[in-house]
């Protein structure tokens, strides 16, 4: 049975899941692993695990970027686990929730060797827009942002 969980960078499925992320992107990020890593290294209060089975199989996050605009954090797959849908799943529950929050868009930064993701992305409406933030000058870095309709915020906020 598949189980999509909301909880905070606290969860302990969270966190071993984004420690296997993190040793897969030493090969992705390399010598800038370090830049990265100080930005992953906070509470996050909007977290997203998947499991299956109760194995926990992918998650993602998202924190407050401006009043407006929540940015997405840790998202990630277990390798034996991708081509299931499982990304794809974690990313609306993550849109649904910041909608609910009261978001209106959200922003990502992610490298552009991570082909899949990009291709995700693009899938579910996010377009490029400059690097921002800690992310200027980050030649490896791509940025994307999606703003979500009128009608889908309307809609969650009459339920």
């Amino acid at each position: 049975m598949n189980q999509l969980h909301r909880t905070t960078s606290e969860n302990e499925d969270f966190k071993y899941l984004t420690k296997l992320f993190d040793e897969y992107l030493v090969d992705i990020d390399g010598d800038e692993k370090d830049f990265f890593a100080q930005f992953n290294q906070i509470f996050i209060n909007n977290v997203v695990v998947f499991y299956e089975n109760e194995i926990p199989l992918g998650c993602g996050a998202f924190k407050e970027l401006d009043a407006q605009t929540a940015e997405l954090k840790r998202m990630f797959v277990l390798p034996e686990a991708r081509g299931k849908q499982v990304a794809s799943k974690i990313l609306i529950e993550l849109e649904n929730w910041a909608k609910e929050s009261g978001y209106n868009s959200c922003m990502l930064e992610t490298s552009q060797k991570l082909e899949s993701a990009i291709a995700l992305y693009r899938k579910f409406g996010y377009k490029d827009v400059p690097n921002y933030g800690q992310y200027v000058g980050v030649a490896t870095s791509m940025c994307m942002k999606k703003i979500f309709l009128n009608s889908e915020i309307k809609n969650l906020k009459s339920l």
